[in-house]
Formats: structure tokens, C-alpha cells, sequence
């Protein structure tokens, strides 16, 4: 409780004192507990990938300890796989089935994955520490996707009864501008930190009072965190003014932003999202970030435009596994009201690994289109939106 206390002193009068002080003491002090935990424990984390643990009574900070096992396990020899896949698991302390998500494939696969990595720090004495400055851009690429999974795993939970893990939230950012003091001129770095921030000021609103899910549309944009989206917005500025060219992670908080800059839901400039997700896919071509493109389509073009991209991707049979897909596909056939292929792909999606509170969300949807599906006339309806992560 002292050591929160003192976390309050260094944080509050740069990000301002929270709506609920007493319950962010409380919070701060459980997860300084789980550090001690986690520490008390970190030696046999070290041991078990083979690492030089000579140095590391002096590694300084928790925070730089925490860095240098990161770094450790994002070894150039290691695959990239490999390297986020170790990290979060034994940093983030993410379970395999979770992992194996993130990575959309088979947790036996995941499982070798994570044999071979750590054989290999054993076999070759990778040494545990954050390497000399000019070796770091080599390995920068992986730490930053790690940290950000992290994040990703806490602010949408895959394996838990809750949508948010704030624990690993809050360790994910901590890491982010640890890995920023570390590297302060460092653009993705910033980009990373600014996404990670401008993401979780919007935390308090994703879940109703009944512990429901609260779509992007619909929650109390009161509830958002302003000194978050300050430093989040600042950091993306800091960043992209050091970029000779916005890199992924700098695209991805420049979307981030323009959501938190949005008053209201009908204020979002979803052109210039539309507009940011399409130098994304040109930057770093990836299904899941089409599939937000599609999102960002259809609420600046109309649903239909949005299907037709959300029907390519669910062709090509890259996200066979990814229940966001034909759960997309359900909110725009629902906004189009073809109710009965709307119902078919909201049962297609719950048949996949999701989150508890989502698949109530739904189960829910399911239940209104079957019951839209089943009027003898069906006239004109409203026009309800879509679901939307923003992640």
C-alpha cells in the first residue's frame, strides 16, 4: 500500500488524479503485489530458458529486468514466431491455448514452437540482458510486437470470463515507456506507447454496468480517460515527427486518435480511417487489418461496400479460425436486413474460441436476427450498426 501511495505521487500530477482514487490505490497496490510475486519467481523463469542470470542482481529496475528477459527471449537467432511466442509466455504469462490465438494456429504447433526456443537459448548461451545500443534495431521489430500482445491480451481477453485483463494492461504500458526511455528518438517505439494509451483511455466505457459489452458506438465517451488521450495523442505527434514515414504502429495510433478525437459517434472521420487502414495493408498486408478496413468501409461507404471486402477475405480462407470474421460479416448483412444469412454467420462465429462477455453479445445479436428472420412481411427496420474492436 506504501509503494502505491508513492506511485500515485509520480503519476497523478502528470496524468491527473483518476475519478475513483480510492479504487486506484487498491489496484495499483494488488498489481505492485503480483510484481513482488512475479519476481520472487523470475529466477526460475531465467533457469528455464538457459539464461546467463550472472548480471542480474544488478540489472537495475524491475521495469529494465523485465526489458532485458524480453530482449533475451527476442535473440536474432530465434525465429520471429518464436520470439514473440516465448516472451509472452513467460513475461506475460499468457497461457498456450491464448497464444496460440494471437497466432491463429494450433496450440500443439505453439507448444513445439516453444520447445525448440527455449532449447535453443539453453543450447546457445544467449546471454539475459538488453544488448548494446547498436544491436538493438535488430531485435526492436519483435520486443514491440510482444509488448503490444501483451497489451492485446489485456484489453481483449481470449481465455478469461472478463473482456478486460487490466494487470497486463498496465504492464504492457509500463513496458512501453520503460522501452521509450530507453529509446526515446525511436518512432515506433512512440507509436507503440501512443497506440497502447489511446486505446485504454477508452477502458472504462467497454463494459456496462451489468458487465456487458458496450460497442464503440454506444459507449459514454464521459467515461474516456482525457489525460490518457493527451499523452497518447502527444506521443503520436512526437513519433510521427521523427518518422521519415509512418511505420505499422504509428498508422495504428494515428487510427487510435482519430477515434478519440470524435466527440460524438457521428463526428468519427471514418473516410480518414478508411483512408489510414488502406497505407496500413499497403505497409504491412495482413487479413486482420483488411477486416478492420472492411469495418471502416462500411460505415464511410455503406455496408455493402464493406461485405464485398469482408467476402474476399472470408474466400481466401485466412481467417478460417477468427470468429471476428463472420461476426463482421453478420453486422453488415444484419444492416443490409438479410436476416437469415446475418443469423447464419452469427451461428458460424460462435461455433469459435471468443471471449465469454462477446459471445453473450453475440448470442444476443443471433437471437434478434432469427427473430427478424422469422416475421411474414419483415418491413422497413432500422439501420443498426455494426461491431467495431477499435483494436
Amino acid at each position: 500500500m506504501q509503494g502505491a501511495f508513492v506511485t500515485a505521487l509520480e503519476v497523478w500530477p502528470r496524468s491527473g488524479v483518476p475519478r475513483n482514487p480510492a479504487a486506484w490505490v487498491m489496484v495499483t497496490a494488488r498489481n505492485q503485489a503480483l510484481d513482488r510475486v512475479r519476481r520472487e519467481g523470475k529466477r526460475a523463469l531465467k533457469e528455464s530458458v538457459g539464461a546467463d542470470v550472472g548480471a542480474a542482481g544488478s540489472a537495475g529496475p524491475e521495469e529494465d529486468d523485465r526489458l532485458s528477459l524480453i530482449f533475451t527471449c527476442c535473440h536474432p537467432a530465434l525465429s520471429s514466431r518464436a520470439q514473440v511466442a516465448l516472451t509472452l509466455r513467460l513475461l506475460g504469462g499468457l497461457t498456450v491455448p491464448e497464444i496460440a490465438r494471437a497466432f491463429l494456429i494450433p496450440e500443439a504447433t505453439l507448444a513445439q514452437v516453444l520447445v525448440r526456443a527455449k532449447r535453443k537459448i539453453r543450447d546457445a548461451g544467449i546471454p539475459y540482458r538488453v544488448p548494446d545500443p547498436e544491436v538493438l534495431p535488430e531485435r526492436l521489430q519483435a520486443v514491440l510486437a510482444v509488448i503490444y500482445l501483451i497489451f492485446n491480451e489485456g484489453y481483449y481477453a481470449t481465455g478469461a470470463d472478463t473482456l478486460v485483463r487490466q494487470d497486463l494492461c498496465h504492464e504492457a504500458i509500463r513496458l512501453g515507456r520503460t522501452l521509450v526511455e530507453l529509446i526515446p528518438l525511436e518512432p515506433e517505439a512512440l507509436g507503440v506507447l501512443a497506440l497502447m494509451l489511446l486505446h485504454d483511455s477508452r477502458r472504462a466505457a467497454r463494459l456496462g454496468a451489468d458487465g456487458e459489452l458496450v460497442l464503440l458506438e454506444h459507449q459514454d465517451r464521459s467515461l474516456w480517460n482525457l489525460a490518457q488521450i493527451a499523452e497518447g495523442t502527444a506521443d503520436l505527434e512526437r513519433g510521427l515527427s521523427r518518422a521519415p514515414q509512418p511505420g505499422p504502429y504509428l498508422l495504428q495510433a494515428a487510427i487510435a486518435a482519430v477515434h478519440a478525437q470524435a466527440a460524438t459517434p457521428g463526428e468519427t472521420d471514418w473516410p480518414r480511417i478508411a483512408m489510414l487502414y488502406g497505407w496500413l495493408m499497403a505497409l504491412s498486408p495482413s487479413p486482420v487489418v483488411e477486416l478492420n478496413r472492411a469495418v471502416a468501409v462500411a460505415m464511410a461507404g455503406g455496408p455493402a461496400a464493406g461485405l464485398s471486402i469482408v467476402e474476399a477475405i472470408d474466400a481466401s480462407g485466412t481467417l478460417a479460425g477468427y470468429h471476428l470474421l463472420p461476426a463482421v460479416k453478420g453486422h453488415l448483412l444484419r444492416r443490409l436486413e438479410r436476416w437469415p444469412e446475418a443469423a447464419a454467420a452469427f451461428r458460424r462465429a460462435l461455433t469459435l474460441p471468443m471471449n465469454s462477455v462477446e459471445r453473450r453479445h453475440l448470442e444476443q445479436q443471433l437471437t434478434k436476427c432469427e427473430e427478424r428472420a422469422a416475421e411474414a412481411s419483415g418491413g422497413t427496420q432500422s439501420d443498426p450498426k455494426m461491431i467495431l474492436r477499435g483494436v
